[in-house]
């Protein structure tokens, strides 16, 4: 059996178990799910270290404190955020609209290298919580953290009762397994998590998929801002885990009027300015010949990048910023450089300012996130309009309040970055992305109309007429009409044939068993009376034609 088709063949063995198991899952109970949730959560939140620096060491990637810390966020505030959402069976009742949850089955999981345990946290969680399975595929230089922390995990939520297939780790992750993954047919939501070509890849996949692009976030100091905490915050977003969250600042934008201040505070607070000729030395090792972000500097401090660009600076040196004349290929500055390096513009007002921002966003940060400080709310709402980005953070720092650490955003490791992106949606993702909702719908405007129709008028006479006629047919009696009365019905002939002669010669009268109109006005004529019994049958026009000339006689 050759490479290729091992890995396809532990993707298919992968993907069919946790397909199998996905039937029982979708049957546990609100109660259940949250209990298994619960005790993932706790059991990551209690190895938050440990995985932390295992993925620190694994990498080479970021601070082993941080990572620690993003691992408690994937722990506990997205548990603590999710764990009372209803996703199982009615969800929500509007009397007009009820919604039910459905789970989608099998969720593949593509973990990438630069936030390999907090991503795998986050989203075994909110694959379970949403009643799905979940098949991780890891990247191949953060496999042992990842699968470690799917292990921890999966082996709490078994203790509880998941079934073990519902959660999968690739042991043999590359570039062909994970596109065996998105594409098998079993596999039913694609959460992608990684590079432009990697989410390409997922959605080019014939599969649903939630994919996030590369953020290249700009940040946009306006004249009102509080520039003290305005430089710590950016700081302190780019320094966090040495910038590798998608969401970090990549770009300070500032207004002319307030720009020598700024740069004062950057110094005061550990932000480096290079000179025209270190900034030249830096862009070398910060991106390729390619014009690509080189990936031996992701993820790691100012110190490190300083040194391999070959130049001194300060001691206690958090990051390195360096002035950048523009935006795109020839401005290697102005990419995305996921570590603590901020290419710094100056500008004059605020259009200017939404127009650089629009430069860099547009050179790698399409739809991801902006962010802008300003005490002048109505200045930060013409900002976010300009922004083709889903998330415009005020006055905190971009990676902490992307991701909902620092704002009211939903807690996530996965961010959507909308049409602007290539990517479905533009939600910080949840579980409620990983659901089918079926909505009953009963009925609020009324389409067809109810045809009455009215029964035409009808006379006594004619209604003594059509119950004569019946019982005649029911009763199926013939017989003929004397040659003295005209036939009016068939009944009438009926009381004649069975109406007994009058009594003579001490005959006993015998009661009829039918009378109708017709029979109580001969009977007027003649001066005769018609006997009845209780079991007689009278018409109404009969009875009530009867009782008025005293006609009926009871026996």
């Amino acid at each position: 059996m050759t490479e290729a088709k091992a890995f396809n063949k532990e993707v298919n063995d992968a993907v069919e178990a946790a397909h199998l198991a996905s039937s029982i899952v979708a049957k546990f109970d609100q109660a259940k799910i949250d209990r298994i949730c619960d005790s993932m959560a706790k059991i990551a939140l209690a190895e938050s270290t440990r995985l932390g620096r295992m993925a620190h060491e694994e990498t080479g990637f970021g601070k082993p404190e941080d990572k620690k810390e993003k691992n408690r966020f994937a722990a506990e505030d997205v548990w603590n955020h999710f764990k009372n959402l209803k996703t199982v069976g009615v969800i929500s009742d509007k009397g007009s609209v009820i919604e039910i949850a459905s789970p989608r089955g099998v969720i593949a999981a593509i973990i990438p290298s630069t936030n390999p345990t907090s991503t795998t946290i986050f989203k075994i969680i909110i694959a379970i919580k949403s009643r799905n399975t979940i098949v991780l595929s890891p990247h191949p230089s953060a496999a042992r953290s990842i699968a470690e922390t799917a292990r921890v995990m999966k082996e709490a939520a078994i203790k509880e009762g998941l079934p073990p297939d519902a959660i999968q780790c690739l042991e043999n992750p590359n570039i062909e397994a994970t596109e065996a993954l998105m594409k098998h047919e079993k596999t039913a939501v694609i959460l992608a998590t990684g590079g432009i070509g990697l989410v390409r890849a997922a959605y080019s996949s014939g599969k649903p998929a939630f994919g996030v692009g590369p953020g290249n976030v700009p940040v946009y100091i306006e004249k009102t801002a509080d520039i003290q905490k305005a430089v710590a915050d950016i700081l302190t977003g780019t320094c966090f885990d040495n910038g590798t969250i998608c969401a970090s600042e990549q770009s300070v934008i500032v207004e002319s009027s307030i720009a020598k201040e700024v740069r004062e505070e950057f110094r005061r607070q550990g932000g480096h300015f290079l000179t025209e000729l270190e900034a030249d030395q830096v862009a070398k090792v910060l991106v390729t010949e390619q014009r690509t972000l080189n990936p031996k500097i992701v993820g790691k401090s100012a110190e490190y990048i300083a040194n391999l660009a070959g130049i001194s600076i300060p001691n206690g040196t958090r990051c390195l910023i360096a002035d950048c004349g523009g935006v795109g290929r020839d401005y290697p500055w102005s990419i995305e450089k996921l570590s603590p390096t901020l290419a710094f513009f100056v500008v004059d007002n605020l259009e200017q300012a939404s127009e650089r921002c629009l430069q860099v966003l547009q050179f790698g940060g399409m739809g991801h996130t902006a962010g802008m400080h300003t005490r002048d709310r109505l200045a930060a709402i013409r900002f976010g309009e300009q922004m083709p980005a889903a998330r415009i953070c005020i006055n905190t720092p971009t990676t902490h309040g992307a991701i909902g650490f620092s704002t009211d955003l939903p807690p996530s490791m996965t961010l959507g970055c909308g049409s602007w992106g290539g990517n479905v949606t533009s939600d910080n993702i949840s579980p409620i992305h990983l659901l089918d909702i079926k909505r009953i719908a009963f009925e609020t405007r009324a389409v067809t109309k109810v045809v009455q129709i009215k029964p035409k008028s009808a006379t006594r006479e004619k209604i003594a007429e059509i119950v004569d006629k019946f019982l005649a047919e029911k009763l199926e009696i013939r017989a003929e009409e004397p040659t003295n009365v005209a036939a009016e019905s068939p009944v009438k002939t009926i009381i004649h044939e069975i109406k007994p002669p009058s009594e003579q010669n001490g005959a006993k009268q015998k009661a009829v068993d039918f009378v109708s109109e017709s029979d109580v006005k001969l009977a007027i004529e003649k001066g005769e009376k018609i006997y009845i019994h209780s079991k007689t049958i009278i018409t109404p026009a009969a009875r009530d034609l009867g009782e008025e000339k005293e006609v009926f006689a009871r026996i």
